[in-house]
């Protein structure tokens, strides 16, 4: 019995070591918003999430149709930089670069999918940037008009 405890409260320190973490990245790292393009809206195993590929904006020309970039936040918005490893962006639609990886963006049962608008809307997404790894999205947005607010998915 001792040495069972003794486990579970190693396990439930683990955890919340992991959710500090997070949390203290949320509080401390970077933030931008990004334009994305929704790819995905679910998928059974996983839950219901929405399915993002996340546009960046170039800090200098990026030569060729794929590179590799360093991710910042530049007057709140994501640039990538040329860089020699770390995320791959492909050269998108509409002359714009994203992210080669999408992000998965989590949303409730009873919420309606976020990614299907309406003419004249874009979604947008707010992520924390770290200084290596994918960014994090953090909540979900739309635009209209050129005004940006923040979706309440709860």
């Amino acid at each position: 019995m001792k040495r069972g405890l003794m486990l579970c409260a190693i396990q439930v320190l683990l955890a919340l070591s992991v959710g500090g973490k997070f949390l203290y990245d949320r509080l401390t790292l970077p933030r931008a918003w990004a334009r994305t393009a929704p790819v995905d809206p679910s998928a059974p195993i996983r839950g219901r999430y929405v399915r993002i590929s996340v546009e960046v904006e170039p800090g200098e020309p990026l030569p060729i149709d794929s590179a590799y970039v360093a991710l910042s936040v530049s007057a709140g918005r994501l640039v990538a930089a040329p860089a020699s490893e770390g995320l791959r962006v492909i050269h998108g639609r509409d002359d714009r670069w994203v992210l080669a990886e999408p992000l998965a963006f989590f949303i409730p049962e009873k919420v309606a999918d976020p990614s299907v608008r309406t003419q004249g809307e874009e979604l947008w997404v707010e992520v924390s940037v770290p200084e290596k790894g994918p960014p994090r999205p953090l909540r979900l947005g739309v635009k209209r008009g050129g005004t940006l607010a923040p979706l309440d998915l709860k």
